[in-house]
């Protein structure tokens, strides 16, 4: 009974040990990772004279919060926040329309070609944006949508591979039983999709549209491409054109302020529905 009882306490504090291991490599893996934004919002504070020294120094002094107001002075920050605010909405509803419908119709509509059509789907993803980018370009340009909006949102609305392999396999794991109940009841394709699957799928709908708005939120290829008018430019736009402002090159501590105000929107997406988005990856099968 002694024995059994120390054999017992060992493994209580072989585990208690593991687990206090285990915590000690993520903390540190966290600070890590989080290095670059805890430098960046440092710099962000920091004098001119205190950056780039050697030793560096991480604790600004003094701690100059007017460097956020001078970057704000140089750079159109609101014009740029509501034309990113405004591509980044419709990009949300275009994904989460297009992929889910198309995710539905792969994972619960039985159609002669749905599996050969689902590989060629998987296809397109290995295709580089540089291969499609000149003949998009070429495309949009001819029917005038070039310093618009459109070439950034239109293409939204005709689905993601990637948005829809995560959303098929999230609908496969709904059982069928479900689908059929609402069959017996009367109800139709659209109505089972619209009042069972789509209430169901809520944690991957929230991977999907944490995904896509920080995809449309930091995309800096595509407004280069097709949006000039400096009226028309987004944050990530606004952010490189102010490396080329008169006198702002050399504005280090600045710049870094506006890196700062435009990390800040996706951080606080992900903070509020972290929770969703860990179950949804989870439960779409992208865990392994």
């Amino acid at each position: 009974m002694v024995q059994a009882d120390q054999l017992s306490r060992r493994r209580n504090w072989s585990k208690l040990f593991g687990r206090v291991l285990l915590y000690l490599v993520l903390i540190a893996l966290s600070f890590f990772f989080l290095t670059p934004l805890i430098y960046m919002f440092l710099t962000s504070l920091m004098p001119l004279s205190q950056i780039g020294t050697i030793p560096p120094q991480w604790i600004p002094h003094p701690v100059m919060w007017e460097n956020y107001a001078k970057a704000l002075d140089f750079w159109n920050f609101g014009r740029s926040f509501a034309n990113t605010l405004i591509i980044t909405i419709f990009t949300l509803i275009g994904s989460l329309v297009s992929c889910t419908t198309v995710a539905y119709g792969f994972a619960r509509l039985r159609f002669p070609g749905r599996e050969q059509l689902f590989v060629v789907l998987l296809a397109t993803m290995m295709l580089p944006y540089a291969v499609t980018m000149v003949p998009l370009f070429v495309g949009f340009s001819k029917i005038g949508w070039v310093d618009t909006f459109l070439p950034l949102i239109i293409p939204t609305f005709f689905g993601n591979p990637f948005y829809v392999f995560l959303l098929r396999q999230f609908f496969r794991t709904i059982p069928d039983e479900l689908s059929d109940a609402a069959r017996i009841d009367g109800a139709s394709e659209v109505g089972i999709f619209l009042r069972i699957m789509i209430p169901l799928s809520g944690p991957a709908l929230t991977v999907v549209a944490i995904l896509a708005f920080q995809n449309a939120w930091n995309d800096f290829l595509g407004p280069l491409i097709y949006l000039n008018k400096s009226e028309l430019h987004t944050l990530s736009l606004g952010l490189y054109s102010f490396r080329a402002m008169p006198g702002q090159g050399s504005i280090f501590n600045e710049m870094m302020a506006a890196s700062v105000l435009m990390v800040v929107p996706v951080l606080v997406i992900f903070a509020l529905f972290q929770r969703q988005f860990v179950q949804g990856v989870t439960l779409s099968g992208l865990k392994g």
